[in-house]
């Protein structure tokens, strides 16, 4: 991606953000300057990768593959000493027509959670014992205190304030209802992990390579220079 297209497309999720009055902590508001001089006081930040982020799966094509997300919160199972928080929070901003494609967690059980805007479609299957998608078996949903069966493959309509809990090796995608607007959709989880803990099928990337073609407005969560 380019690093223009990634700054208009943080600037278009403040935006959402600030019209659904959401605030923000302080950290997401830092400059790229604000980065450079901030001491090991914000280790928490860098080393649980908290902050702005932005996917595209590694191929390039943002409008159409991917979206844009802040981690608010996070501990981190490889320094469980050191940050001992079991859970974590984001929030992720869809424009009509991204796509999060089809993808489970080894580890992490998450609740999906439209906060506002338009309706996202989510699409379910349960993995086999190979990893690849099971077509045939039914899907045990758990949403909002309802737990329900569904036929594999089934895409659930969740409107602003509905949600659902993915569980471990619970394989979905999702999307913004066409026709709709943009959704913020809120992710409450144990620690995520997005170096180790996605399994995309098939399989890509997860993180942009980035054109440096204008200064960054923010620094993502992967760019933090370390505290002097």
């Amino acid at each position: 991606m380019k690093r223009s297209e990634i700054n208009a497309a943080l600037r278009r999720m403040e935006q959402m953000l600030d019209a659904c009055r959401v605030s923000l902590p302080d950290f997401c508001h830092f400059t790229p300057e604000d980065w450079r001089r901030a001491g090991h006081e914000y280790d928490e930040v860098r080393d649980n990768m908290l902050g702005w982020d932005i996917t595209d799966y590694g191929l390039g094509r943002f409008r159409e593959l991917g979206f844009s997300l802040i981690t608010l919160r996070n501990g981190n199972l490889r320094m469980r000493d050191k940050y001992p928080k079991t859970y974590a929070e984001k929030l992720l901003y869809l424009e009509p027509g991204q796509y999060a494609p089809m993808h489970f967690h080894w580890s992490k059980m998450e609740d999906i959670i439209n906060r506002a805007g338009a309706d996202v479609l989510i699409r379910v299957y349960n993995a086999k014992a190979d990893e690849s998608i099971d077509y045939e078996s039914d899907v045990t949903v758990h949403s909002d205190g309802r737990t329900y069966t569904v036929p594999a493959g089934t895409q659930l309509r969740l409107r602003p304030g509905q949600s659902i809990t993915v569980t471990p090796r619970l394989y979905h995608d999702f999307t913004v209802e066409p026709g709709g607007g943009s959704v913020l959709l809120g992710e409450v989880s144990q620690c995520n992990d997005d170096n180790t803990d996605n399994r995309f099928e098939p399989p890509m990337g997860r993180f942009p390579t980035i054109e440096e073609d204008e200064p960054p407005y923010r620094l993502l969560c992967s760019e933090y220079p370390p505290a002097e």
